[in-house]
């Protein structure tokens, strides 16, 4: 058959969309996974061969760049150790003997700044600081004293270490250590040391692309950091050659070789970092490798052969599922258009194209039948509104005159205070019902707080003094929130002073910083804890206030979202002492203010 008379074949009318692309799928999918698998069968051997270099050439430059982040780390702590004056260099120079008052509380000042370096690094083990006094202050383990001054480590770190040095220790517990010398004055004082745990840099190289291959990792000095497990005890000469070879120039250099050791073919790899100057040379048999291209083959045949079954049976799937979607779209679209809004939907759970179409048209059908409820929702809405609105006529008006009345008696049988609290009374309710505006000035803010304080003074057993201090006169003329200032000063004066509240007083100040205006409420009350503070500010705990119906959280709440970050409340307390609240606003000024000005 010919692919003229194959395509001719394919669209004749007389298959369905179903055949049509099941038919179009799988002689695409067989070319395909036929072509595929000859040209990865032909050119298997030198695959194998270049994927297994660029395996382990990417996974030594990831170990090396793990540990190059960890040695900067290091490097970076040993920076802010080594250039602390108070902590450590003083520490060193300090003339104080063991065992002594001062010689402990400078122990446990300087070990406590190492424990902070190293806190939440589980790569490191100990950081030390040694001086040539004798003097050795370390966090983390193992134990370290004034012995380690005659060790090779000392020796070497005092040689290198005017930067950085990096030396591997032996013994029962290997670590490499990271060195800086210390220096005052310009004269060497001591050792800044930090330990890296060896079992890092075990999994850092544990690279191992085959079950034979082997890795090793060098220092500047040729010397032996790190092999991995399947090296060998004893090493032939050419072996040995091979591994302990010096990299061909200085710098960062990456080179892939095949090699012959002792009969036997290895791709050779190796890697010199810069940053530390340590070389890792990985030797891969080539056996190991080339050993598994006849088992790929075979398993490529398999796979095909799977596969191609798996898109047949997958074709026939999503042919018949795309056109079984496309007549139950079509079935809902006719309901539609006869006017059945609430028709039962089959649900079309797919991705494509014909999914988003379903998706599409049930939020149109959504939307619709949402805009239809609303006009309804609304018209009750707004006879509800009517009346509501008239009953908010009503009452305010009510209450007004009931205060007055109240007010007039007060005044006619001689009791000035309840003339007091009732006018105070009045301009709060005034300012909460009567005024609609969400912003008040501070001035007005102000007043309310001294109306409410005219009111709540008679609660105590003697009157609280409420100073206000303002900076500026200006600032009285910016606008705020309505009602930020009483919830706040209410809980100065209920919970802050307590119920005599003797000697008591609260200060609240007025002032402008970097742009912004500020409130503070400070009153010289009981104080509070840190728990008492993240409950006063957080979701549970609060008890609104009595007045305003808002707590100090609300207010803080109301600012954020009004203004967002970092504009809001915050707390201040220490116990037995003074609580202050800081309510942060941008400096907006009142726009009659501004028309008068501009006027």
């Amino acid at each position: 058959m010919t692919l003229t008379s194959l395509r001719k074949w394919i669209s004749s009318p007389k298959l369905s969309i179903q055949g049509k692309i099941f038919i179009a799928f799988g002689l695409l999918s067989l070319l395909s996974i036929v072509s595929v698998t000859g040209i990865v069968y032909v050119n298997m051997r030198e695959t194998i061969k270049a994927n297994a270099i660029t395996s382990v050439s990417d996974s030594i430059r990831q170990a090396d760049e793990s540990l190059n982040v960890m040695l900067k780390e290091v490097d970076r702590l040993n920076t802010v150790a080594v250039t602390n004056k108070n902590t450590v260099i003083d520490t060193v120079l300090s003339p104080s003997e063991e065992i002594s008052y001062e010689w402990f509380q400078e122990q446990k000042r300087i070990t406590e700044f190492l424990s902070g370096l190293i806190d939440y690094k589980p790569y490191i083990s100990r950081i030390a600081v040694i001086g040539l006094n004798g003097k050795v202050f370390f966090a983390g383990g193992p134990w370290i004293d004034r012995t380690f001054l005659d060790t090779k480590t000392m020796e070497y770190m005092l040689q290198n270490g005017e930067r950085h040095a990096y030396f591997k220790q032996g013994g029962p517990a290997d670590a490499i250590s990271v060195g800086r010398v210390l220096r005052y004055n310009r004269e060497t004082i001591g050792v800044v040391m930090v330990d890296l745990n060896y079992d890092f840099i075990r999994k850092t190289y544990g690279v191992k692309p085959t079950a034979d291959s082997i890795l090793y990792v060098l220092d500047e000095q040729n010397e032996l950091v790190y092999r991995s497990d399947s090296a060998p005890s004893s090493l032939s000469p050419q072996m040995e050659k091979t591994i302990y070879a010096h990299p061909a120039s200085a710098g960062l250099t990456e080179l892939a070789a095949e090699q012959i050791i002792d009969g036997k073919s290895y791709i050779v790899v190796s890697r010199r970092s810069d940053y530390t100057g340590w070389t890792t040379r990985a030797l891969i048999p080539l056996d190991s490798l080339l050993k598994e291209s006849v088992r790929i083959r075979n398993l490529m045949v398999e796979v095909a052969a799977v596969v191609f079954i798996a898109v047949l049976i997958g074709t026939l799937q999503m042919s018949s599922r795309t056109t079984l979607h496309l007549r139950r779209l079509k079935t809902m679209m006719t309901r539609v258009k006869d006017g059945n809004l609430d028709f039962p939907k089959t649900e079309i759970g797919t991705k494509d194209e014909i999914g988003e179409l379903y998706r599409v048209f049930i939020s149109m059908v959504d939307e619709l039948k949402r805009l239809m409820e609303g006009i309804r929702v609304s018209e009750q809405a707004k006879r509800e509104a009517e009346l509501t609105a008239l009953q908010a006529q009503i009452r305010p008006h009510f209450l007004y005159n009931s205060l007055n009345t109240i007010k007039y008696l007060a005044k006619l049988n001689g009791a000035p205070n309840i003339e007091e609290v009732s006018g105070s009374l009045i301009e709060l309710m005034r300012g909460v019902l009567g005024n609609s505006n969400e912003f008040l000035t501070v001035r007005e803010e102000l007043d309310y707080v001294s109306c409410y304080v005219s009111i709540v003074k008679y609660r105590f057993m003697e009157p609280i003094p409420v100073h206000m201090q303002i900076e500026d006169d200006a600032l009285l003329e910016c606008r705020v929130l309505k009602l930020m200032l009483q919830p706040i000063v209410e809980n100065a004066l209920m919970h802050g002073l307590g119920a005599s509240a003797s000697g008591g007083f609260v200060v609240i100040r007025v002032y402008e910083e970097e742009g912004d205006l500020k409130i503070e409420v400070m009153d010289n009350g009981k104080g509070m804890s840190w728990e008492q503070i993240d409950a006063l500010l957080g979701t549970k705990g609060e008890i609104p206030s009595r007045f305003s119906g808002m707590g100090v959280r609300n207010v803080h709440e109301r600012i954020v979202r009004m203004y967002g970050e970092p504009y809001g409340v915050k707390v201040f307390s220490e116990e037995g002492l003074y609580t202050k609240v800081e309510i942060r606003f941008p400096r907006l000024w009142n726009p009659e203010t501004q028309a008068k000005e501009v006027g």
